[in-house]
This record gives C-alpha cells, structure tokens and sequence, in this order.
C-alpha cells in the first residue's frame, strides 16, 4: 500500500516534470517566435525627408480672433450640439511659453490658414475697420500678421500660407484679383519675413461652403489658379506654389464636380509641390461617434496609406515628380474628437509621422499647434499634451534620412531613421498597438530606450520611462532621460511607443 502510494506519487512528480518542461519549451519557442531581430548596422537607406518634416498649423481664426471650434469640456464623453463653436479672442503669438514649446519643434513651417482664411480680409494700414468690408467676413490686422512674422521667426518656422477668395478678392467679372494679396505678402516683406509656401486657397474641394462665390465651380478655379500663379512668380519668386491642398477625394475618380482631379484638369500645372489634407474622421461635432476602441487598429491607422495612394495617383497624373506634402491633418476634423487630447492619439500621431515618411512624403503639417482638442498645446494655457511629447521626441531623435526596417506584426510598427546628431546613429521606433501582448526586438547593440506609456490610454498626461512629463520651473522643459539597455532582447510593452537610439549602429548611411 504504502509502496503503491510512493509510486504514483514518483510518477505523478515525473509527469509534473515533463509537463512543466513542455509548457517552458513551448513559452521559450513562442518568445523566440516573438522576437524581431533588428540589424541597425545594415539597414539602407530608402529616401530623405525636408528637415521642417514634423510641422504645425496655427488657424487664421486664431490670428484674428473669432468664432471656432469650441473644446469639449474636460472628461466629456458625450459632447452636445452647443460645444461646436465658441468665440476666442485672437492668440497670444508673444507668450513666452508659448514661444518656447514652438522652438523645441524647430525648424518647422508654420502654416496660417485654414477654412476663415479664404474670406479674411487684410487691414493695409492701422485704421482697423470696424467691421469687415463687404464680401469678407473678417479682418486680420497690421498688428496681427507683424505677430505671426516675429513668432515665426523667434520659433525658427517658415511660414505657409493662403489667401482670400470671398467675392471681396473679385472683380466685376467674379474673377479672383491679388490686391489684397500683394499688399499681405509686401508687408511682411517690408517687416523682413517672407512667405515660404502658398496655396492658392484653402480646401478648393470644400469650396460650396467654405468661402468663394455661390456657385463657384472647377472651371472658375482653373482660371482663378492661374491668375494666382502668374502673380506669385512675379511678386515673390522664391515663395513655394503649393496645390491643390484638397480634402476628401476618395479612390473613385470623378471628372465632375469640385474633385481635384476636376480642379487639376482646369488649372493645368504649375505646382512646386503637390499637396493634400487628410483626417482619419469627423467629430463628435460634426456628427460622427466613432468608437476609440478603433483607434489603435490596423484598418484605423490604414487610413494614413489610403488616403496617400489617392493623392499620390494624381500627384503622378498631373504634376509628376513634384514632392508630396500634407499641409493640413490630425484624427479628426471640425476640431477634434474626445480622445485627441489624450496619448490613445499620440499612437495615430506618430504612426502616421512614421508611414509617411518612410512612403516620401516631405512635410507634414499638425492641425492645430494650439487650438481646440486636436492641439499639440492646451488653448486654455499651452501646457503640453501627450501629443507634443510625442512630437518632441520625434523632433530629437529621427532624422531626415529614413532607412528601411520590417514590421514583423501588424500590431508592432517599425520606422528607423538616422538619428539627426550622432554619426553612425539609427534611431527605432517601435509602436505596439496591442492592448494585451508585448512584442520583442533583439538588437546586437546597446541602446538608449524613450518608452511613453500612460496608466489609461485616454489619460491627458503620459509617462517617459515611467516618469510623468510635465513642464519643470519656470516653464523649461523637463529632461528627457533614456534607460540604458544592454544589447540582446528588448521588451516593447503592451500599448506603448518606444523611441530606440543604437549610438554604435556605425550606420554607413548616417553621415
């Protein structure tokens, strides 16, 4: 009896045994299977980015003051119908915080313009009517445009912009005239700033509400284009033509309507570069209730590829060669959804800072830098969202040669770029969108690891390394400290972004 009882206890603990050794065997295969080797030594390059890549919009609305998106109040799940717009006065362009958290963007283009743009009239003197002259619906001051050329330049950003086309820029004819134009661009001469980019209008696509005369068509535009056009080359030359910067077009080509391949046929060429806006959704605002449990998967962040694939045909169409930009964009239009202040965002954002650059496009420019729920920067008082961080240690640690790496997963992102201020240097980025799982990436060489995480994904504030960020004294940036890894296996936890830096890479390709 006795011996019974001691054999199957002996053979109870030998089928234990093998059992545990299975389920480790079986634990270490899946990790070995996990695992994403990374050679940053070889990696090639495949393409350069304009160094202003990472860029921001600051709305004209914000420049004149007036009526624009209203934020949703803090921790607003449901926003209601009289959230969609509230009056603003016009933006302090001479905070110094403000200022600041521009610079650490630097360079940068800085792009003013936006849907009250195309009905803004420019006030050439320092008598500011009283109100806005017939066939325009605002006024932007002397005072007002001179901030945006000192802001600009004490934030090191170029500035893009666009231009009115309400029936007060039209002649008797209803054909588009530069005089208000020509006396914005002399006067930011004057002040010695410049105009590095423009697009003829904002959003020609939209154009049935968003400013020119009723019943404007693709017909009226090719004319108005190359009105503009000709008046560019002769009055600032070295100012960029930026076209079509439509919005909305979609896979299926229309020769009808205010498409822009309708507007590409009317205006003929004549861009210096191509570029397009595009948003993931709508808001709440504007009527869509898109659920943020999306926001982290593959047929969400895909929009980034499709939107490109339309914008590139026509690109390769009508103005072959010419660079890509996309000069306006964030998650979602008319101001921004609930969860666009939080760091579930900032998975969108730098995934889709990523995918571009790696697919050629130059310059991508955030909607906005502070203004409603999509800002990098709080409108209330510019503190810093999980978005800025984010866009902070893009700007310091990926550089304008982009290199070629392998997503092993469709919930791990890989993008690698040469790191802009060490020689030799890669730079990862590795963005796991699974909620669950963490992922692995053995590299052969030591790094210097960036994690952002959150305790929820729809938290306002983030964590580098586990340390919250936040702005220190006297509104300097914090230090953004890396966690030394020796070489081998990294871990990439669930629902993370982490930066990745080899300074041992001796990248060929990384002067």
């Amino acid at each position: 009896m006795y011996t019974r009882r001691g054999t199957t206890r002996a053979t109870r603990l030998r089928k234990a045994s093998v059992l545990t050794f299975a389920l480790l065997a079986a634990t270490l295969c899946d990790a070995r299977a996990d695992e994403h080797a990374v050679a940053p030594s070889s990696l090639k390059a495949i393409g350069t980015i304009d160094a202003r890549f990472q860029s921001y919009n600051v709305e004209m609305v914000e420049i004149t003051g007036g009526r624009f998106w209203k934020s949703y109040p803090r921790n607003a799940r449901a926003p209601v119908d009289r959230h969609r717009y509230g009056y603003r006065p016009p933006i302090d362009l001479t905070n110094r915080r403000l200022r600041n958290l521009a610079s650490a963007l630097a360079p940068a283009y800085m792009r003013v313009s936006g849907t009250w743009a195309n009905a803004t009239y420019f006030a050439d003197d320092d008598h500011t009517p009283s109100a806005p002259p017939s066939g325009f619906n605002t006024v932007l001051t002397r005072a007002q445009w001179r901030g945006v050329i000192e802001f600009a330049r004490a934030a090191n950003a170029e500035i893009v912009t666009s231009f009115a086309v309400s029936p007060g820029s039209r002649d008797a004819q209803g054909a588009w005239t530069p005089d208000r134009a020509q006396r914005l661009l002399a006067y930011a001469q004057s002040l010695g700033g410049r105009i590095a980019a423009a697009e003829f209008m904002n959003e020609p696509t939209l154009s049935a509400t968003n400013g020119p005369p009723r019943g404007y068509d693709a017909t009226a535009y090719g004319r108005d284009f190359k009105i503009f056009r000709d008046w560019i080359k002769r009055a600032s030359p070295d100012t960029l033509i930026l076209g079509p910067g439509s919005a909305g077009d979609t896979a299926s080509p229309s020769a009808s309507g205010l498409s822009a391949r309708a507007l590409l046929t009317t205006s003929g060429a004549g861009v210096d570069r191509f570029s397009y806006h595009h948003y993931f959704t709508l808001s709440p605002r504007c009527g869509v209730h898109d659920d943020p449990a999306h926001a982290l998967t593959e047929n969400w962040l895909s929009r980034t590829d499709d939107a490109l694939t339309v914008y590139r045909a026509l690109r390769d169409e009508f103005e072959p060669e010419k660079p890509l930009w996309l000069t306006e964009t964030a998650n979602a239009a008319c101001g921004g959804s609930p969860w666009d202040p939080t760091f579930l965002d900032t998975f969108r954002y730098l995934d889709q800072l990523g995918r571009l650059a790696r697919a050629g496009v130059q310059v991508v420019m955030h909607n906005t830098l502070a203004a409603s729920d999509y800002g990098l920067l709080d409108e209330r008082d510019f503190h810093p969202r999980p978005n800025y961080w984010g866009a902070l240690l893009w700007r310091r640690l990926m550089g304008t040669t982009v290199l070629d790496v392998s997503s092993p997963a469709t919930d791990l992102h890989l993008y690698a770029h040469c790191h802009p201020a060490m020689q030799g240097a890669v730079s990862l980025l590795a963005i796991n969108t699974s909620r669950r799982s963490s992922r692995s990436i053995s590299i052969p060489l030591d790094v210097r690891r960036y994690t952002l995480d959150a305790a929820r994904l729809e938290s306002a504030t983030v964590r580098l390394n586990g340390k919250t960020l936040a702005l220190a004294a006297n509104d300097e940036l914090p230090r953004l400290d890396a966690q030394a890894v020796p070489a081998g296996v990294t871990r990439v936890a669930p629902a993370s972004i982490t930066f990745l830096v080899i300074p041992d890479a001796a990248n060929p390709a990384c002067p």
